[in-house]
Parts: C-alpha cells; sequence; structure tokens
C-alpha cells in the first residue's frame, strides 16, 4: 500500500489522486501491485496482460497475474491493484507496458464504493512460509456472473511509460522487504539469544555455577549468536544508510540531489539482497542455537526460517538485484560514484588506525585489506563492462553484491563502535572472524567466470 501511494503521488491525475489517496494514506482501504504471469517472472518482457481504451477515458483490463500479495482479503472495504498491462498498439518488450488502477469496487465521484469491478481472486497459493499473507492469483476481465467482460481501469501516468511508474512502487518495496530480512534477523537472535541463556547442557570454562553450564557459555553457540548480531547489525546499518540517500535525495537539489540519488541507487540492490540473505541466514543459525528443539514447531524457530526464505526471492530475486549493482549501478558518475563511497568507508578504516581506540585489535588492517578487494573487484567489473564482456562481469555478481556488502558494514560496525564503546567487541569479532571472506570473494569476481562458464555447459540438457 505505500508503494501504491507513492506511484499514485508521483504519477496518477489529480482525479486519481483526489479519489483514492487519502482512503489509501489512512488505511481505510489497501493497495496491491500486480506484475508476475505464468509466463512472465523476472522477465516482464514476456508479460501479455492486455489493456484496451473504452472511448470514455477509461480501459478495460484482460489477463491473469500471480504471486499477488494481499490480492484478496477482507480487511477493508476496497483493494485497488495496480497493473502492468498492454495497450493494442504497445512496442514489444517492456517499452510497451502501461500503469493502470483497478479497484475491487469501482468508486463514484462522491467516494462511496459502487458496483463489483470484473477482478476476481481464482485461488490462494500453500506456500512455504508467510501463511498470515494471502497470496493470490487473480483473473481480470474473465465477465463474472454475467458482468460485461473486462475489468475497468484508469490509466496511471503516460502510456507506454507504466515501468517507470511501477518502478517507483517497486524500490519502495525493496527497501521495506530489506528491512523485512533485518527484522526476522533480529527476531531470531533475540529468540536464541535467550534460549541460550535459558538451556543449560554440559560443562564450560567460564561458567562457575553448579551443574550444567547454560549453552551460551559454549565458544561454538557464542561463534554462532555473534555471528548472527554482527550480520544483523550489518543489514540494519545498510538498509538504514539507503533510507538516508532516499531522504536525502527528496530534499536536495542540483548536484547534492544527484550525488543522493546515485547513493539511494547504489545501495537499494545491497539493502534488499543482502538483508535478506542475512535473514535467512541468521534464521537458519537461531534454529541451530535451539538444536533439536528448533526443528520442533512449538519453539517458533522453524517459523522464522521459512517465513525468511521468501524475502531474497520476491521484489526482484537477489541474482537481479546482483545484476542490476554490477550492470547499472557501477557505471553511476562515470563509474566514479562508487569509488567515491569505498573512500568514505576507507576514512572510517583510517580514522581506527589513527586513533587506535582501546579493544580494536586488528580491526584497521581487516577493513583496509577487505576495501582493498573491493576497490581491485570494482576495477575489474567495471573493465570487464566497458570492455562489452557483460556475461563475465554478471558471473560474479553476486559474490561482488556479497563482498561491498560486508566491507561497508565492515566499516559500518567499526563507525558504530568509535562513537560507543559497548560496540567495540562485536566490531572486532566481526574484523577478526567474518571478515576474512572479502578475500575469496573477489577472488570469485576476478578469477571464477570462465571456470563457471565451463561447468555451466555440463547442466544444460541437449
Amino acid at each position: 500500500t505505500m508503494g501504491a501511494v507513492e506511484a499514485l503521488d508521483k504519477h496518477a491525475s489529480p482525479a486519481l489522486k483526489a479519489k483514492y489517496l487519502k482512503k489509501l494514506v489512512s488505511g481505510q482501504w489497501m493497495g496491491t501491485m500486480n506484475l508476475t504471469e505464468p509466463q512472465a517472472g523476472s522477465d516482464l518482457n514476456a508479460l501479455r496482460a492486455r489493456a484496451e481504451p473504452a472511448g470514455d477515458g477509461t480501459y478495460r483490463i484482460f489477463g491473469q497475474k500471480i504471486f499477488i500479495t494481499y490480492g484478496e482479503h477482507d480487511f477493508t472495504d476496497n483493494i485497488v491493484h495496480l497493473v502492468l498491462a498492454r495497450l493494442p498498439d504497445a512496442p514489444a518488450g517492456t517499452r510497451g507496458l502501461s500503469l493502470f488502477l483497478v479497484p475491487k469496487f469501482l468508486v463514484g465521484e462522491d467516494g462511496a464504493l459502487g458496483a463489483r469491478n470484473d477482478v476476481f481472486c481464482s485461488g490462494l497459493e500453500h506456500k512455504l512460509g508467510i501463511h498470515a499473507s494471502p497470496t493470490c492469483t487473480m483473473i481480470y476481465g474473465d465477465g463474472f456472473e454475467g458482468m460485461a467482460p473486462g475489468a475497468i481501469g484508469w490509466l496511471i501516468g503516460e502510456e507506454n511509460k507504466g515501468l517507470t511508474c511501477m518502478f517507483t512502487m517497486m524500490n519502495n518495496a525493496r527497501l521495506a522487504v530489506g528491512m523485512q530480512g533485518v527484522a526476522v534477523a533480529e527476531t531470531a537472535t533475540q529468540k536464541a539469544l535467550a534460549y541460550a541463556n535459558d538451556r543449560r547442557q554440559g560443562k564450560a570454562a567460564s561458567y562457575d555455577g553448579n551443574g550444567m553450564a547454560p549453552i551460551v557459555h559454549h565458544p561454538d553457540v557464542q561463534r554462532n549468536l555473534l555471528t548472527m548480531k554482527a550480520l544483523t547489525q550489518i543489514a540494519r546499518a545498510i538498509s538504514y544508510s539507503c533510507a538516508h540517500a532516499i531522504d536525502y535525495a527528496r530534499v536536495s537539489v542540483g548536484d547534492e540531489a544527484i550525488h543522493w540519488q546515485e547513493r539511494a541507487n547504489l545501495l537499494t540492490p545491497l539493502a534488499k539482497a543482502f538483508s535478506t540473505d542475512v535473514g535467512v541466514e541468521v534464521a537458519s543459525l537461531g534454529l541451530q542455537v535451539h538444536g533439536g528443539m528448533g526443528y520442533i514447531e512449538e519453539t517458533g524457530a522453524a517459523a522464522l526460517y521459512r517465513d525468511a526464505r521468501i524475502a531474497p526471492i520476491y521484489e526482484g530475486t537477489n541474482g537481479i538485484q546482483a545484476i542490476d549493482l554490477v550492470a547499472r549501478k557501477l557505471p553511476f558518475g562515470g563509474g566514479d560514484h562508487v569509488h567515491g563511497y569505498i573512500a568514505e568507508l576507507k576514512a572510517v578504516a583510517d580514522e581506527v588506525r589513527t586513533l587506535n581506540p582501546r579493544g580494536f585489535g586488528r580491526t584497521a588492517d581487516a577493513l583496509d585489506r577487505a576495501l582493498d578487494d573491493l576497490g581491485q573487484a570494482t576495477r575489474f567489473l567495471q573493465g570487464l563492462l566497458a570492455d562489452g564482456r557483460s556475461d563475465e562481469a554478471l558471473a560474479g555478481a553476486t559474490s561482488y553484491l556479497r563482498l561491498i556488502s560486508l566491507a561497508a558494514g565492515g566499516a559500518y560496525l567499526a563507525r558504530g563502535a568509535l562513537a560507543d564503546q559497548s560496540r567495540v567487541a562485536l566490531c572486532r569479532f566481526f574484523a577478526e572472524n567474518l571478515l576474512g571472506e572479502a578475500g575469496a570473494l573477489k577472488e570469485r569476481v576476478i578469477g571464477g567466470a570462465e571456470s563457471l562458464a565451463a561447468a555451466g555447459k555440463t547442466l544444460i540438457s541437449a
């Protein structure tokens, strides 16, 4: 609904805004986003839903959409569907998509609800997780129960410019889904930490009490819990930094607005992909901390794991986020913007080294290595793109997204620890135990494309 509000506010006509925005903002009505079709998941070029002009300023929408979150429910009196469809004379591919507002119930000039529109849910999906969220198959224009066929819709923005309008909605959703990853990771961490302080097993050198020690005293359990805490804090910091950039882009002007918009664009795939990967990873570690009881439904740890798993898939799969990062975001500002960002992160490492505050251990060295690895990988990928070797660049895209996220996350942890002594121990743990992955990721980015292409041929059926 928030995404629908933003799309309407930015692109809809004054009449549509007047009729729909107030009740969407208030929550009296809810919104949906209708992209996916059975034959068109990530590839929007294959969308077939069609829109026919009715001659009175409205359109008749026909087609099927799948995986529509809250496509049907009884929480609100009306549901406002935002639907991508093609006009009869539209160009092929994504250049021919238009965006339409299609309400469940038609709305009169006085704002009162009128007749039922020709859009219906034909089925609910049975899913691995997120069971409290209805995921619907929607049918537009089926002539239900004697209706004149065609769901009545109104154009949002310009004809054949629907993807631009929809991206306003999708970018909002991508940051929100990233925060979903942060939220499930935080929940899993809190649940696992409470369990580890309560569950008793075996002996531990650090426990001087009677009987069995709480498992939080065992080094391997501590490693799992600290990994969960560090990854969660990194995902949160990246997502907050993305939100900060979005806000500054909105209120700035001129070159400053361009800078912050480029920063928001750079960080959006990180916020979405890394944070949702972290949600799954941390939920899995939380289940491990619970041991056998984590596999039992009554603890709730398994539900978090199931619920987390959708987030790397929807609102643009994390593989597509990595492609977007490498192919579209690295070239920003002639390729200079990302290096400016890396320089900002290096300044944090320099501050740790210069101040040499107590308790940071080898944090500065670890940050320097990771950021050097990030710089090398960035220049390598930019070189491949400049040479037109996009397949080789994209072979390392997912590894690169994790590399930049870990390196940035390490700098964010250090920045927080410089301001708050209580954060130093976790920052050092991450730098000395987890940040070394950056070197391996750089090697995958720079040296992994050839072997991937060769081995990939063995997967292809004749």
